[in-house]
Parts: C-alpha cells; structure tokens; sequence
C-alpha cells in the first residue's frame, strides 16, 4: 500500500476537519472553502470553456454541486482535487451543451515564475504588463483541449505532474509529454512578443472573488 507523504496526509486532514465544519453549516468553513479554492477552479474551468463568464458560473454551480454533496468526501484525495473534478465535469458538461460533444482527455518538472501586477508600478509600465497578460491568455486559448487542461494545471495553477496527473486521470508521463507540447507551441506564438517569461494569467481575487463566494453563500442560505 502506497504511503502518504506527510505533507499530504496533514493537508487531507485538515480538508476533512474544514469539511465537518461545513456540514453542520459553520459558514466561516463554508466561506474559508470557497476562497481558498476560487482561484484555482476559475482557472481550470477558464482552461476548459475559453470564456470568463461561463467559468464563473461554471465555479458556482459546482460549488453548489459539491457543497450538496459533501458528506461523499472521504479524503481519499485532497478537497482541491475532489473539487476540481466536479469543476472539470461542470466545465465538460456546459462544453457538450456548447458545441454538442466533447471527449474527456484520456485517462523535466515546470519552474514556476511569477509576474504579478503592481498597483504602485507607473502606468506605461501597468499597461504593458496587460498586454503580455492578454498575449498569454490567447495564446493559451488556441491550445488544443488536452494540451491546455495540463498547462493550466501544471504551470498557470502550478500543480505537480502527479497531482495534474491524478485530477486528469492519465499517466505522469503522458502529463510531462503534453506539457512539453504545450510549451513548444506556446513559445512558437509568442517567443517574438515576449519572449520566455512566463506570466500570472486568469487572475481571480478581488471583486471577482467576493463576488462569486457571497452568491455561492448565499444559495447556499448563509446570506
């Protein structure tokens, strides 16, 4: 039988305490499940249907999926993992409705480089930073499906091959194969414009965050 780095087997702990929380409707848990993992849903779900607003509700309706059915979870994965399928089956299922069927993907590591935007940065530079933002983003959208579920995951989201591996359920391999797919025809697109920086894109916070947990709270009946 496998064994569970420590790391994990805390964090999985942890996710099922914050879990129990939720289940006899504490609505700090509820609020803590949902910020933590707004981000990382919007980007996978944004992966999946190339459209902003369809992601967000796409987000919202399978929080409201999952919160419906929390008591299934088991930590047999961490909760990040349990939600971002149940988000990659919503995102799937609005693609099928979308464009009649899709077929799911079949069932050296990513240095990650941060390029965030600073408020305080003058605003020729702000606005410059934008633009790259936007390059990256239509650039990541023209990649085919199974090569920009795995970017997404591994180098926008920054999870590992393994990790990437057991949310897609397909082999370590296969997830390092596409990667490397991905980048070559990313850099291909955009080594003229940029060059090979890799940038923070699909952001979710602010706003955009509050926004989507106080409507998820409140079908849930919190607010």
């Amino acid at each position: 039988m496998p064994v569970k780095m420590p790391g994990v087997a805390e964090a999985i702990s942890g996710d099922l305490l914050l879990v129990q929380r939720a289940l006899v409707r504490d609505a700090d848990a509820v609020r803590a499940i949902i910020k933590t993992y707004n981000q990382r849903l919007y980007r996978i779900a944004r992966g999946i249907l190339r459209n902003d607003a369809e992601a967000e509700d796409v987000v919202q309706e399978a929080y409201v999926r999952a919160f419906a059915n929390l008591a299934t979870f088991r930590g047999d994965s961490s909760l990040a993992t349990w939600l971002s399928r149940i988000v990659i089956n919503e995102a799937l299922g609005s693609l099928r409705k979308r464009r009649g069927t899709v077929a799911m993907p079949e069932n050296p590591e990513t240095q990650i480089i941060r390029f965030p935007l600073n408020p305080n940065d003058d605003p020729e530079r702000t606005m410059a930073q934008r633009q790259i933002l936007a390059l990256v983003e239509r650039a990541t959208d023209s990649l085919p499906d199974i090569y920009r579920m795995v970017f997404v995951a591994r180098v926008i989201e920054g999870l590992s091959t393994e990790e990437t591996a057991d949310l897609l359920g397909v082999r370590a391999e296969t997830v390092k194969t596409r990667l490397h797919r991905a980048r070559s025809l990313l850099r291909k697109a955009l080594d003229d414009q940029i060059g090979p920086v890799l940038l923070d894109a699909f952001p979710f916070a602010g706003r955009r965050c509050e926004r989507l947990t106080k409507a998820v709270m409140g079908r849930l009946g919190f607010e």
